[in-house]
């Protein structure tokens, strides 16, 4: 898949970075890091230029993001109501819930999400699923896109022919340091719900 990406870069250019990274964060299998560091590197060998390449970036993951929030909000939505979703027993209770954990801390998962693999285009259906607010999702996730995208940029133009090594050893940590966060959430989240039901016993 990596070699056709760069194939598809050197036949396609700008449209193909742009293309790729759409359909990327959507949810299909691109290697969306791995693209970007080698536009990097494109940069910094002289067949990409850096502005073209930055925006065409930006605008293919802020065209993703948003391809996935309208997916949750029309798609997504109609699934909460329908029967399905009646049968895995979600109620009105349980979607305001969600909104209201986006209101106060979901616009950061936005964010922080692009730098956990495969959970971008799972956290904006959320958030468009729970009715977020397209300026409270607009602000967090373009701005996680900027930080994303500038990121990956700079570790294929910094390092040069380095960068395979480099993008090797951050997608390692960020698995690892997404590993633990999760593990440390769901421990927050069965405390809580232990800590419930334990109040619910007294009363």
């Amino acid at each position: 898949m990596e070699a056709t990406v760069l194939h598809w870069v050197s036949v396609y250019g700008y449209a193909a970075i742009f293309s790729l990274l759409v359909l990327g964060i959507v949810g299909l299998p691109v290697p969306d890091e791995f693209l970007l560091a080698s536009c990097g590197f494109l940069v910094f060998q002289g067949h990409l230029h850096l502005i073209p390449t930055a925006a065409s970036a930006l605008a293919g993951s802020a065209c993703g993001i948003t391809c996935s929030y309208i997916i949750g909000r029309t798609v997504g939505w109609k699934f909460l109501h329908s029967r399905l979703g009646r049968y895995l027993h979600i109620n009105d209770r349980q979607i305001a819930r969600v909104h209201d954990w986006f209101n106060r801390m979901g616009h950061w998962a936005l964010m922080v999400g692009y730098f956990v693999p495969g959970f971008r285009h799972f956290t904006a259906i959320v958030a468009g699923t729970s009715k977020l607010e397209y300026r409270g999702f607009a602000l967090f996730a373009y701005t996680g896109a900027v930080i994303w995208v500038s990121t990956f940029l700079f570790i294929g133009y910094h390092f040069g022919e380095h960068f395979k090594q480099i993008l090797a050893l951050v997608e390692e940590n960020l698995k690892v340091g997404s590993l633990v966060a999760g593990l440390l959430i769901l421990g927050y989240l069965s405390f809580r719900y232990w800590k419930r039901k334990k109040e619910g016993r007294k009363r």
